[in-house]
């Protein structure tokens, strides 16, 4: 079984500007949202923790993994790099083209949807073939709860990938292969 759960709200989503790839703590809501997590992960029976290795994340995991499960860092769950747009007001740039893979002309510096969905799958290839029987915990970002989703579903035909597809900050999600 594979859980997930998305970091404790940050400054940039409270500003609600785009995350990205900036390596910013959470903030006391943040802190909040992961403490009030925390029970719902202790009761999950896990075996591995993999987590993106930026600071939100780092800070969440540590606060939600109560039971002292064994954590790997891996960068393949770091959020999608949104090269220029990173930091900026969501309305600089269109929600419906960030999560759309037919989207080809992106702005400058920002990891192509179909690339940043191959990591993440690679990671999820990667626990389906090395712990084919264990309930591993991803602690990561709303991009990748996306790319995951469209792990374990079909991608949709028009290519969007964000409908009914959205993370909240510490929400908790299951998937199983």
């Amino acid at each position: 079984m594979i859980y997930l759960i998305r970091h404790g709200q940050t400054n940039l989503n409270k500003a609600r500007r785009w995350n990205c790839q900036s390596d910013e703590d959470i903030n006391e809501e943040g802190i909040r949202q992961a403490e009030a997590a925390a029970d719902a992960v202790s009761k999950l029976p896990l075996d591995l923790i993999i987590c993106s290795p930026l600071i939100r994340t780092r800070h969440t995991c540590k606060i939600v993994n109560k039971n002292n499960v064994p954590v790997i860092y891996d960068e393949r769950l770091m959020e999608r790099n949104g090269g220029v747009i990173t930091g900026q007001p969501y309305e600089s740039y269109d929600h419906n083209l960030y999560y759309n893979l037919n989207t080809k002309d992106i702005p400058e510096g920002m990891e192509p949807l179909c690339d940043f969905m191959k990591r993440v799958h690679d990671v999820l290839d990667e626990i389906k073939e090395k712990y084919p029987d264990k309930n591993v915990l991803l602690v990561t970002h709303g991009g990748v709860s996306r790319c995951v989703k469209y792990y374990f579903e079909p991608v949709p035909e028009d290519g969007a990938i964000n409908k009914d597809s959205k993370t909240q900050n510490c929400e908790i999600k299951s998937f199983e292969f």
